[in-house]
């Protein structure tokens, strides 16, 4: 066994039960067994989930966490970057979450464009040009984006942006655009390696490039040979974890080494969110021992 790196806190999330902000997706587990199970496979941490899964009372939230363990790390929250009518409704559900991550005691919102159909059909082979946001677009996205994150830190919390399969926020291309439109200092990059690969990058690429702007880890694996059938096949992205992309970590095509290395090397000490997009519904799939599997390979291959 490696030794432990004790700069990088490892946590999961629900999603990785199963547990998503997709409208229409599988039926979820009570919070309460997805915590014990979360705690009793060896995490130090979770995500908040969809606003309303775990309890929203922050003193509740506080004692069912502290109670098994676990801290509250962050919330990802979509933010409909296209749709400028929505903005206004966007932000006051952004603050909502934030002010519950700030009595909680987290330090950290995630916010992400919204999936949307038109790219979730096409997630994994975008083409910018047509299937991206307009110069108008990139615009409202980006003040949208400034007025949450400042708002945030009024509350003392960094915001992170994380690039997601199915938004408009997803290739290489995308990622550099919006960083290089919004300030480091203000908005900081959550990496998520399977997200990254997905949208047709080599995540490892993405540490060396973006180095310490890196404030958020999620720490996802995924099937080369499911992905390239998936593009094939031209199935979207709700179909394509149906099928299985995500997989454990060290099963797939992520080198998850190489990824924790780079971001020491670039002194980052935050924490690294396991997570595994799954369909709990689907036959084979047990979540728990999923996430006892990968948290004993960043233990003992990793060194986390």
């Amino acid at each position: 066994m490696r030794e432990a790196n004790v700069s990088i806190k490892v946590g999961t999330a629900p999603v990785s039960w199963g547990i998503m902000e997709a409208e229409g997706w599988t039926a979820r587990q009570g919070y309460v067994r997805v915590l014990d199970e979360m705690a009793k496979a060896g995490y130090e941490g979770t995500e908040l989930g969809p606003y309303g899964y775990l309890p929203t009372d922050a003193d509740c939230l506080i004692a069912e966490l502290s109670s098994r363990g676990l801290r509250l790390v962050s919330a990802f929250v979509p933010v409909h970057l296209s749709d400028v009518q929505r903005h206004e409704a966007d932000f006051r559900e952004a603050m909502k979450v934030a002010t519950l991550l700030a009595r909680a005691g987290s330090r950290l919102i995630v916010l992400a464009d919204e999936m949307g159909g038109a790219r979730m059909s096409v997630a994994g082979r975008v083409n910018e040009q047509r299937d991206g946001m307009s110069e108008r677009h990139w615009d409202g996205a980006v003040e949208i984006l400034n007025r949450i994150a400042k708002a945030c830190r009024e509350l003392g919390l960094v915001t992170a942006f994380h690039h997601h399969a199915g938004t408009l926020v997803e290739t290489p291309a995308e990622i550099e655009r919006l960083c290089a439109s919004t300030d480091p200092a203000l908005i900081g990059l959550c990496l998520d390696s399977g997200h990254y690969m997905y949208g047709g990058g080599d995540p490892v690429d993405a540490v060396e490039k973006y180095g310490s702007r890196i404030v958020h880890l999620h720490l996802k694996d995924v099937r080369p040979d499911v992905l390239q059938s998936v593009r094939e096949d031209g199935v979207g992205f709700l179909d394509a974890v149906r099928r299985g992309v995500f997989c454990e970590l060290g099963e797939g095509g992520v080198d998850v080494s190489a990824i924790t290395k780079g971001l020491m090397n670039c002194g980052y000490e935050g924490w690294a969110l396991v997570e595994q997009d799954v369909d709990a519904e689907q036959p084979g799939v047990n979540p728990y021992e999923s996430a006892v599997r990968s948290r004993q390979y960043l233990r003992e291959v990793i060194g986390l």
